[in-house]
């Protein structure tokens, strides 16, 4: 058996020390806020440096992880973590904090650079990123039950992430070193559905923007305008990331049975209506039956916007672009949470964020129709003038898994390039018969169309 399910569950357990801090961001704004005597827009400010910092560490380490092996990158990467939101956890002026917040966040970032290029090889890494979401949201879920009850100002949140990161150390020793040389650097060329391809990565960034400035700032909205404790919303943000894993887990089950488009326009929408709803909320019901909404669905819509970046190239080049992308979004989100909330209240940032959020599904829907968001249907696959694939499968006897099933996604075809053969050395040496008889008994099967 390979070694790959063992592997698993340090990779899960590195994914959840670098996710944390956006799980907790929240509590991290609101704590800054109200402990460290900052105003509601430094408080997004610092979260944003903290998530840009991790989107950085992301970009440097795109495509290099396996030149460095997982073990040294994700050891480096939770050291950083440790000292830097340790330090901001010990640190009582506000230059420190902000110093130590950007320090961990390179350190959380490294972390999910690593794990994601190792859930990425696994046999199955739609299991494994399922179980690195259910780690970390169970890990944020039992903290935001358990910080409020402690106290601890802005130290708690920053001290927990820390203690996190240590405990996950030890299974760094069986991740993989570095990878044997050799390895082929993929071929240039022309990025496909160009046109495409840029939608979509400007949607994602303002479309992760709106989701993340609502969760940089859904603290502040249950305690200052809905009247909540820190409890009721610390309790409220538990069951909500425990409604995400319930969707993530939905989005599995449904897979493409609806293509991508049914479950990104609509989803979306679903999503814009839960945004105005929290941000609005003047009471427990509202705010939690927003929040809940909202993160049930947010999970699902993010996982097919990624299999539609990677549909639009075979090579992967589109899913970084968008991804890296929807990272500045994630970056940029809090700050302007925090920006809105001030100059326009609570009500007034819901209706921006959530038309924002409307005028980017229908580009991004479009996308999906015309290129990744079609089902494996009879007639989706043809060849020149024939019929469709599924069709003469069900009607000539085709062997049984030959063809893809209904509802399947479809498939990419890859281009092969051959060299030029030149017409006057065509003979009949040039052809054999296919498969191992060929090269041992060089079959003359072609001999009467070789010489033509």
């Amino acid at each position: 058996m390979s070694s790959r399910p063992r592997a698993a569950w340090p990779l899960v357990a590195v994914f959840t020390a670098g996710y944390l801090a956006a799980y907790l961001l929240p509590t991290i704004v609101g704590r800054l806020s109200t402990c460290l005597g900052l105003s509601a827009a430094q408080a997004g400010l610092v979260g944003s440096a903290l998530l840009l910092s991790s989107a950085t560490a992301g970009f440097t380490l795109a495509g290099r992880v396996e030149r460095y092996g997982s073990r040294r990158p994700a050891r480096v990467g939770l050291l950083l973590a440790v000292v830097g939101y340790g330090s901001s956890a010990l640190a009582g002026s506000v230059p420190l904090v902000v110093m130590g917040a950007v320090l961990g966040g390179l350190g959380s970032g490294t972390a999910t650079a690593v794990a994601a290029s190792g859930i990425a090889a696994q046999r199955d890494p739609h299991r494994t990123s399922s179980l690195g979401l259910l780690s970390v949201s169970a890990t944020a879920g039992a903290l935001y039950l358990t910080i409020p009850h402690l106290g601890g100002g802005h130290r708690l949140p920053f001290a927990s992430i820390a203690l996190v990161a240590l405990v996950v150390w030890p299974t760094t020793a069986r991740l993989g070193g570095p990878a044997a040389r050799g390895a082929t650097a993929p071929t240039a060329g022309r990025l496909p559905h160009r046109r495409s391809g840029l939608v979509l990565a400007g949607g994602m960034l303002v479309w992760s923007m709106a989701q993340n400035a609502l969760w940089g700032v859904s603290s502040r909205i249950g305690v200052v305008q809905a009247g909540l404790s820190e409890v009721t919303v610390g309790a409220v943000f538990a069951a909500a990331l425990g409604a995400g894993l319930l969707g993530v887990m939905g989005a599995g089950v449904l897979g493409a049975r609806l293509g991508r488009a049914v479950p990104i326009g609509l989803g979306t929408v679903v999503i814009a209506a839960s945004i105005v709803m929290s941000s609005s909320a003047r009471g427990l019901g509202s705010f939690a039956t927003g929040e809940i909404s909202w993160n049930t669905v947010y999970p699902v819509v993010l996982s097919y916007l990624i299999g539609l970046a990677a549909s639009l190239d075979v090579r992967g080049r589109w899913a970084v672009l968008a991804g890296s992308a929807s990272s500045v979004g994630v970056a940029c989100g809090p700050v302007l949470g925090s920006v809105l909330s001030e100059t326009a209240g609570y009500p007034s940032m819901g209706l921006i964020l959530g038309a924002a959020t409307l005028l980017v599904a229908a580009p991004v829907t479009a996308v999906a129709l015309h290129t990744g968001g079609r089902p494996l249907v009879p007639g989706s696959v043809r060849r020149r003038g024939g019929a469709p694939a599924a069709v003469l499968a069900a009607t000539t006897g085709t062997l049984s898994g030959a063809v893809p099933r209904m509802g399947s996604p479809e498939q990419a075809v890859t281009e092969i390039s051959m060299p030029a053969l030149r017409r006057g050395r065509l003979g009949r040496s040039a052809f054999h018969a296919a498969g191992p008889a060929g090269a041992a008994g060089q079959s003359n099967s072609y001999a009467s169309t070789s010489d033509r």
